[in-house]
């Protein structure tokens, strides 16, 4: 007897086809400049990535240039050396000057360029983070760094859209930063001085008491040796006579 499996065969090439189109429409998902961590504290320090992901498929990532936000500038910036890469550093004139420990700075790092070595670069299929330390971080809410990635056969991907709340994300957006503000300072700081208070006040309890303590004792050989004395006196003198 023949079993026909047709309901089967085309019930297979159904979910198959299914699966193509959705795969199809999917599509590979765009790669953008980021910085990481994407979150920190305002007036602090930290040590971020700039990551650079290559998505061409034919040329190397040769350049790449990060401007920092004009208008939340940071007092100290350095970075790390990465191997097969040079940088440069570029500055420019704040106004009013940021305060860094007590000095007061007229000059921010405004741009940081990255340039491969001959026949080097983030070749296809490949990234590369860029570390930078930042710090004291600005009392802003968010830093917005627009990124420019050079590719060797001349392309280049400007990542400088700023990011609109409660929008889309934009097709090249720039890498952000988002910004929170310092947690407050405890209220119970000044418990260990009422504390301190506390055990004064005990001291001066328990220094008392052994005062008391010590009157009572002196008190008490007195009365001592006065009972002695009177007891010698009574065996020196003669009986009373009848």
């Amino acid at each position: 007897m023949i079993r026909l499996r047709r309901p089967a065969t085309v019930a297979a090439l159904t979910l198959t086809a299914v699966a193509t189109a959705v795969l199809g429409l999917a599509g590979p998902a765009s790669a953008h400049v980021t910085i990481n961590p994407a979150e920190a504290t305002q007036g602090g320090y930290g040590r971020f990535a700039f990551r650079v992901p290559n998505e061409s498929d034919t040329a190397s990532t040769v350049k790449v240039e990060v401007n920092l936000p004009e208008n939340a500038p940071v007092g100290s910036v350095s970075t790390m050396p990465v191997a097969g890469w040079t940088v440069a550093v570029e500055k420019s004139k704040v106004d009013p000057p940021i305060e860094v420990h007590g000095s007061q700075i007229t000059e921010a790092v405004s741009k940081l360029t990255f340039t491969a070595a001959p026949n080097g670069g983030v070749k296809p299929g490949e990234f590369q983070e860029f570390p930078v330390s930042m710090g004291p971080l600005p009392q802003a809410d968010t830093m917005v760094f627009k990124v420019l990635q050079t590719y060797s056969d001349g392309n280049v991907s400007r990542w400088i859209e700023e990011p609109t709340p409660g929008a889309e994300e934009p097709e090249n957006p720039a890498p952000v930063l988002e910004l929170a503000a310092a947690a407050p300072a405890s209220p119970g700081a000044s418990a260990p001085a009422a504390t301190a208070d506390d055990d004064d006040d005990d001291d001066a309890g328990s220094g008392a008491a052994t005062a008391l303590g010590v009157a009572g004792l002196v008190a008490g050989l007195g009365g001592l040796a006065l009972g002695g004395l009177a007891f010698a006196r009574t065996r020196r003198e003669p009986a009373a006579k009848s």
